[in-house]
């Protein structure tokens, strides 16, 4: 694309960010959490039929609600291109994770807020304005010419759950999503401002460990220092999971991998996970080693008492809700049959160990060398002004990334997204910049000019 061409579709970008804004607004104000436990289905729904309705508007074809198996409906839609021209599918997904602490939140967290350049709300990063990026980047080619290739969109329901609706609803109709290319706009870039492609991704596996010592509970002045409680015996098997230093130690696990790539300096990390002074950082290695190259294992919720309204009771039973992020190379399956070993074994006093896996997906490494690759760095380049895209990996994961590269495994798959470290995402006070949203936004349609080019040739 001519400089001319590239000022022209970034003044573009420009001129639909107030409609951007204001479509992210009313996507955020649906409280899309997909566990009915926490937040009606309604809640879900409105946001479905908020993006079918948002694709019918911009000509896609045979948009559809798909029920996927977990219960939740992801949005598919077609684009058709010019003949002869490649597929791209674009992914994001609409649900969110819980708001948390709502107490916490400076301002509503179902309610887009502006504050100190940022756009604060539940999903304004993740993903919600991922699926705002995706319109805008076609709304702007849509303005010079028509968008040069096929476009697949598929806004998944249920993400943030690990269930795995899509990835059955995909492998069951494998022709729905098949492409030339797959951008997942679901990641984001290293910090703001920096562009970055993200090349690997942990898996996930979650599992539901409960603990059993009694019939009932136990008054713990007649009974404590004698009959086995189910809380400590569960706090010493979730200790069992990290050594000393805080690295996660689970028995058939490799501790101990490295990271080759880009570099998190240990400051920076410190300041973007708002550690406390004089708080040290877990595990070894270095920074990157330890978030893309490693186990990493966190205990999510524990089922106990809270501190006001706690009798002195002696526990006979416990739980808790533990995840395992898996890092390329290891397959999710077994290392969920690792943990749940290990769990059982560290089990003090004989005490009864029930182990329940709650959700899986499998780690994702990308090939970089692809020519999609190079079409993103040459956008990247000029919608950044000339800074050079860099390549990462990231901590969490995105488990339909391993089932549609073996669905399409010529398919070239290229993550993206806004969510840098300054969005906070799943956390309370989660936000956009606007800034970002414009960049990756222009980003993604020089992309597919791009793309579509190359493929000419």
């Amino acid at each position: 694309m001519s400089q001319a061409s590239h000022a022209l579709l970034a003044e573009t970008v420009a001129a639909l960010m107030p409609r951007a804004k204001a479509e992210l607004a009313e996507l955020v104000s649906y409280r899309s959490v997909a566990d009915p436990r926490q937040f009606p289905r309604s809640e879900c729904e409105k946001a479905a039929l908020w993006v079918a309705d948002a694709l019918r508007a911009e000509g896609f074809q045979d948009v559809a609600l798909l029920d996927t198996p977990d219960g939740t409906q992801s949005v598919y839609g077609f684009l058709p291109g010019p003949e002869g021209a490649p597929t791209v599918l674009l992914y994001a997904h609409y649900d969110v994770q819980p708001p948390l602490d709502e107490a916490a939140w400076v301002s509503p967290p179902f309610e887009l807020t502006e504050r100190d350049g940022r756009w604060y709300g539940r999903g304004a990063a993740d993903c919600k304005g991922g699926l705002v990026m995706h319109l805008t980047a076609l709304r702007a080619l849509r303005e010079h010419g028509g968008v040069p290739v096929s476009v697949k969109v598929i806004a998944e329901g249920s993400e943030e759950q690990g269930t795995g609706g899509l990835q059955q609803y995909a492998e069951a109709h494998p022709e729905l999503l098949a492409a030339d290319t797959i951008v997942i706009g679901d990641t984001g870039n290293f910090r703001v401002g920096l562009p970055t492609v993200t090349a690997t991704l942990r898996g996930m596996t979650l599992a539901e460990v409960t603990v059993d010592t009694l019939e009932g509970n136990l008054h713990s002045g007649q009974f404590g220092g004698a009959a086995p409680d189910a809380l400590a015996a569960l706090i010493r098997i979730l200790d069992s999971l990290r050594d000393e230093s805080g690295a996660t130690t689970v028995d058939g696990l490799e501790p101990d991998a490295s990271w080759q790539g880009l570099q998190y300096g240990e400051e920076e990390f410190r300041a973007d996970a708002r550690v406390l002074d004089g708080v040290g950082l877990i595990g070894t290695g270095t920074i990157a080693d330890r978030l893309w190259a490693r186990p990493a294992v966190t205990v999510l919720g524990i089922d106990c008492p809270p501190v006001v309204g706690a009798t002195p009771s002696v526990h006979a039973s416990a739980r808790a809700l533990v995840s395992l992020r898996v890092p390329p190379g290891t397959d999710a399956a077994k290392a969920q049959q690792a943990l749940s070993a290990h769990l059982r074994s560290a089990a003090p006093w004989g005490a009864r160990v029930e182990v329940t896996q709650c959700g899986q997906g499998q780690p994702f490494r990308a090939d970089t060398s692809s020519p999609a690759y190079t079409a993103m760095a040459e956008a990247m380049r000029a919608a950044y002004d000339g800074t050079e895209m860099q390549i990462a990996g990231q901590g969490g994961s995105i488990p339909l990334c391993n089932t549609l590269a073996a669905l399409y495994p010529e398919a070239e798959i290229l993550l993206i997204g806004l969510s840098e470290p300054e969005a906070q995402i799943h956390a309370v006070n989660e936000s956009v910049s606007p800034q970002e949203l414009e960049r990756m936004s222009l980003t993604e349609a020089l992309f597919l000019a791009n793309y579509a080019y190359s493929k000419r040739d």
